[in-house]
C-alpha cells in the first residue's frame, strides 16, 4: 500500500513528544538502584490511585502523538478514473460602461443602493447561474469603452467567482460608450479552440454599439462561421431616462436621472444570426428567468479525467488521539483527587 503525508510537517509536534518519553524512561532508570536486602522486604501492593498517576503521562503521551499524525493527513492514492461528463463552453460577456449603475434592476422591498445596480444584481444572478453548471468550462469577458478578458475558459469556478466578484465599473469610463462588438469579438477569441463541441456566447448589454474597432455585424458573422451561439439579454426598463446613486464632494449620496436606453434591435440580430435566443431582463426575476432557460442549453458528452483522488486515513488518528489526552488528563485528576 502506498501510504504518503498530505502535511508531513506536522511529524514535528511529536519531537517534543518523543523527549519527554525519553526524560520519563531516563528518570525511571536512575530512579531504580539495586540494593539486593531489599528483595528480603515486603512488597506493597500498588494503588489504583498509583497505577493512573503512572499511565497518565503516556497516555497523554500517546494521545497527543495519535494528534499530530492525524494532522500529517495520511492517505493512499486511488486510481485515477475517466468519466463522461456532460458540458459546453460558455464565456459570459458583460457591459460594465457606467449606465450599469443604474437602478432600476432593484428587487421589490430593497432599497436602491451600490448593492442593488445593474451590475451588482447581474453578477449575483451570474454567479448562480455558475454554480448550477458544475462540468462547464465557463470563462468572462467584461467591455465598456474597450473590451477585457478576465478570466479564461475554466473548470475553476470558485476562481472565476472570485474574479466576477472583483468586477466593477472602470472609473472614468463615459456612460454611453458601449463596445459591443469588441466584447463579442473577444469572446469569441477565448472560445475557438475550446474542447467541448457546443460553444456558447452570454452577451449582456443595457446600452448600445457606439465605440470600439470591430462591429456587432462583423462579430456576428465570425460567431456564426464558428458555429458559436450567442444569447443576448438586454438589461433595463428601457425607459428613456433611469436613476443611479451619485456621490458629491462631501461623500453624500443623492439619486441622480440620466438618459438610458438600450438598442433591443441591434441584440436581436446578433442572436438570430447566430442561432441563439435574445432575451429582456426589465428586472431582476426577468434576467434569473432569462440565465434559466439558458440554463436548459444542449450539452456535448466528452470525457474528463479525474486526478489526486485519496483515501484517507486520518480519522481514526484524530479519534484515537482524543480519546486517549482526554483519557490521561482524566487518569491525572483522579490520581490527584481533583475530580468532581
Amino acid at each position: 500500500m502506498n501510504i504518503s503525508l498530505a502535511h508531513p510537517y506536522c511529524l514535528l509536534f511529536a519531537l517534543p513528544l518523543a523527549f519527554a518519553a525519553w526524560r520519563m524512561l531516563r528518570r525511571r532508570r536512575k530512579g531504580a538502584l539495586p540494593f539486593p536486602a531489599l528483595k528480603r522486604l515486603p512488597r506493597a501492593s500498588a494503588t489504583w490511585r498509583t497505577v493512573l498517576l503512572a499511565l497518565a503521562p503516556w497516555t497523554t503521551l500517546a494521545g497527543l502523538a495519535a494528534l499530530a499524525t492525524a494532522a500529517a493527513a495520511p492517505r493512499s492514492p486511488l486510481a485515477s478514473e475517466k468519466k463522461n461528463i456532460d458540458a459546453i463552453a460558455i464565456v459570459m460577456t458583460v457591459d460594465v460602461s457606467g449606465s450599469m449603475e443604474a437602478l432600476d434592476l432593484t428587487p421589490p422591498g430593497l432599497q436602491p443602493s451600490k448593492d442593488t445596480t445593474r451590475l451588482a444584481v447581474v453578477k449575483k444572478v451570474f454567479s448562480e447561474f455558475v454554480e448550477r453548471r458544475p462540468d462547464d468550462l465557463i470563462g468572462l469577458v467584461t467591455f465598456g469603452s474597450y473590451a477585457s478578458a478576465r478570466a479564461p475558459l475554466t473548470a475553476d469556478h470558485a476562481s472565476l467567482l472570485n474574479v466576477l466578484k472583483a468586477v466593477e465599473i472602470p472609473d472614468g469610463d463615459g456612460e454611453a460608450e458601449t463596445a459591443i462588438g469588441d466584447g463579442l469579438a473577444v469572446a469569441l477569441l477565448r472560445i475557438k479552440d475550446a474542447k467541448p463541441k457546443s460553444k456558447v456566447v452570454i452577451l449582456l448589454s443595457d446600452g448600445m454599439c457606439n465605440n470600439g474597432v470591430v462591429s456587432p455585424e462583423e462579430a456576428t458573422g465570425t460567431a456564426a462561421k464558428m458555429g458559436v451561439k450567442v444569447y443576448t439579454i438586454g438589461v433595463g426598463t428601457g425607459a428613456t431616462r433611469a436613476k443611479r446613486l451619485v456621490t458629491d464632494m462631501f461623500g453624500r449620496q443623492r439619486i441622480a436621472y440620466y438618459p438610458s436606453g438600450f438598442d433591443e434591435k441591434q441584440l436581436k440580430s446578433i442572436a438570430a444570426g447566430t442561432g441563439g435566443m435574445y432575451f429582456a431582463a426589465n428586472d431582476s426575476k426577468a434576467l434569473e428567468n432569462a440565465l434559466a432557460e439558458i440554463d436548459k442549453l444542449e450539452t456535448t458528452p466528452i470525457e474528463a479525467t479525474e486526478w489526486n483522488r485519496w483515501r484517507e486515513y486520518f480519522p481514526p488518528f484524530l479519534a484515537a488521539g482524543a480519546a486517549l489526552a482526554f483519557a490521561g488528563m482524566c487518569f491525572s485528576m483522579a490520581a490527584a483527587r481533583r475530580m468532581a
